[in-house]
């Protein structure tokens, strides 16, 4: 008689009280089960795949050894926790992931108490835990501060200014430095886990700090020698020589995925009196699932998919992606003009740049997560003559707004900014929306701010870019396909400031910037049957303005109306100005404004969040006939 199955240890475990309960030896077994739990909840939901099952055990250990949520655990990014959220009270709306009403796919304080730190953008995790840290100590409260940062994550500066001034958080402060890019077999062996052990165990530090006591009292120049001496040490033999300059005490590297030395170290680091540490973990990213393993990007993003097969239910055919129009566009315009040079921040496929990268690899330039970097070595090579593009999504160019405006447009640098993702993300929500860029790029002086209404539209306006020399120049454009408009053989030079008219009416006229213009011209036809004759301009330009168009429209129709994706002090913002100061609205014109609302929207369907910002054709007529005073009975009386 065959023995019945033993519940699933992860239905046992609902939070971490729970899970600190369980023997060492089942967390294995704990692991083995999430892994499985996390795998077939994306593959229902899509999203971060890799990076989260790269961290499997790391979640279990941490939520193990430390006293969460009291000890605080702040994930960097946070693409990474869906383990986390999995044990952390939220295994229930696991498959509401990134869907409207559901689950984040970052972490989220309003979600959960074991979110002390929202996070979707990187290396703000050292930050965060120093000031947690800190804050308990002048509180003399207990509780750690856990920071898990990956590799990535570290090429940004904000990491380092952090730990430049970490020490004031003392023992308080562990940093788990998240590696996922090196090998895992040469430096993570017996040796180094019993060195990682040893060296973080409570006796070595004990006599580390009795020799340091002792030192102390010979002279500074033994002292100094003798501390630089057992230092450099330890560095020699596990790398940790650059974490200590930054005044970290530093353990490993440590297998990641091995729980027998993970727990250990982590229990002899939550128990010592040496701080700030940081624990070096060595992880794969996919790891557990073969898919993810073999695939080049390790399944960072995914949509659904077939967890048996691991292939991807991805839709086929249809318009270009916007990102691979620009990438494909610059790539072949780079081939006639040698000036011309790519650089993005870690996001090489999220931009286009590998395509240009393909052919032309000398003048692509990938410089990791390092926003501030890329746009101030994009000002150093405008100003040495080249022609660099900085591709970079607009929530990520937020990071570098004082290199644009004090490194570019005071110098009135030509640098071409290609600004992917503007606009509302859908899944990503909130924290990737690009939602401010017009607003901060159009109000410096010096700069050219496009948004391309379609592909076709993108085509021209990345060569207008790249033929631009006399200061910076921006063009804008969302994420995913296109509209499906035909493709330009041969890109047009745009007139700079000026826009088109797409069709032309009498009494409504809508200034339409970036790829509201499809919503413009639904409720242009819907207007016209109401018998509201209606213009539909596609502005093309935030900055400069077409004011000869503007001032046109504004004298020959009742109601203007503007409308774009993006933030108050964007393109309605400039048009109401220059109507101000020109006295366009004396006599009596009326002058609506339609752009994203005052508000950080949560993670939807795109159509689904352009609906509630009420950006699409529908509401564009509505705001058309209160203007005007109007609804469909009054328009008939009118008509009578």
């Amino acid at each position: 008689m065959s023995e019945r199955p033993s519940t699933p240890l992860l239905d046992t475990v609902n939070e971490p009280p729970q899970l600190r309960k369980l023997d060492k030896a089942q967390l294995r077994q704990l692991s083995d089960e999430l892994r499985a739990e996390m795998i077939d909840a994306v593959g229902s939901t899509g999203g971060h795949l890799g990076s989260g099952l790269g961290v499997v055990e790391l979640t279990v250990a941490i939520h193990y050894v430390f006293n969460t949520p009291d000890d605080r655990l702040i994930w960097d990014v946070g693409h990474q926790a869906y383990p986390h959220k999995i044990l952390t009270g939220r295994r229930d709306r696991i498959r509401t992931l990134r869907q409207g009403g559901g689950l984040s796919g970052f972490t989220k304080r309003s979600e959960s108490e074991y979110d002390p730190f929202g996070a979707a953008h990187s290396s703000t995790s050292i930050s965060a835990g120093v000031g947690f840290a800190v804050a308990n100590k002048l509180n003399s409260q207990p509780g750690k501060a856990i920071a898990v940062i990956g590799d990535g994550a570290m090429s940004a500066g904000m990491a380092y200014e952090a730990m430049n001034n970490a020490e004031q958080a003392g023992n308080r402060l562990v940093v788990i430095l998240n590696d996922n890019d090196m090998s895992i077999a040469p430096p993570v062996g017996g040796l180094s886990a019993y060195l990682a052990r040893m060296v973080s165990s409570s006796e070595y530090l004990g006599l580390r700090s009795l020799a340091s006591r002792f030192a102390k009292k010979l002279s500074g120049k033994v002292h100094s020698g003798l501390e630089k001496a057992e230092e450099y040490t330890r560095g020699m033999v596990t790398g940790g020589t650059l974490f200590e300059e930054l005044g970290f005490y530093y353990v490993g590297p440590i297998d990641g995925h091995n729980l027998d030395h993970l727990v250990p170290v982590l229990e002899n680091v939550r128990d010592s009196g040496q701080g700030p540490v940081l624990v070096h973990v060595v992880t794969k990213k996919g790891k557990g699932y073969e898919p993810a393993e073999s695939s080049a990007d390790k399944y960072h993003g995914v949509a659904k998919f077939d967890v048996i097969t691991g292939k991807q239910k991805k839709s086929s055919g249809g318009p270009p992606n916007y990102q691979n129009v620009f990438g494909e566009t610059l790539a072949k315009l780079a081939e006639t003009d040698k000036r011309i040079c790519a650089i993005t921040a870690a996001m090489p496929s999220g931009t286009g740049v590998d395509k240009f990268a393909q052919a032309h690899p000398d003048r692509a330039f990938d410089v990791g997560i390092a926003e501030q970097h890329g746009v101030t070595f994009a000002a150093g090579l405008a100003a040495q003559g080249m022609r660099p593009f900085a591709a970079i999504y607009s929530t990520f160019l937020q990071r570098a707004y004082d290199q644009v405006v004090h490194d570019v447009a005071i110098q009135n640098l030509p640098v071409r900014f290609a600004i992917d993702r503007a606009g509302l993300v859908g899944a990503d929500g909130a924290t990737h929306a690009g939602s401010f860029d017009v607003t901060y790029l159009a109000t410096l002086p010096n700069f050219v701010v496009m948004a391309a209404a379609d592909e076709a539209e993108l085509v021209h306006m990345t060569y207008t870019a790249a033929e631009y020399d006399d200061g910076p120049i921006a063009f804008r454009y969302p994420r995913g396909a296109g509209t499906g408009v035909a493709m330009p053989d041969t890109p047009q030079k745009l007139e700079i400031g000026k826009g088109r008219i797409i069709r032309e009416g009498k009494k409504v006229a809508i200034l339409s910037l970036g790829t509201r213009l499809a919503e413009a011209e639904k409720a242009a036809d819907d207007l016209e049957a109401k018998g509201l004759s209606t213009t539909v301009a596609d502005m093309r330009f935030a900055k400069p303005l077409d004011t000869e168009l503007i001032e046109r429209l504004m004298r020959s129709h009742e109601i203007v109306l503007t409308i774009e994706e993006a933030a108050i002090g964007g393109l309605g913002a400039h048009v109401l100005t220059y109507a101000s100061d020109n006295g366009l609205t004396d006599n009596g014109l009326k002058v609506r404004t339609m752009r994203l609302p005052d508000m950080f929207q949560d993670h939807d369907a795109p159509e689904k969040q352009y609906d509630e910002a009420g950006l699409n054709a529908p509401q564009i007529v509505e705001t058309v006939l209160t203007a005007l005073r109007h609804n469909s009975a009054g328009v008939e009386e009118a008509r009578a």
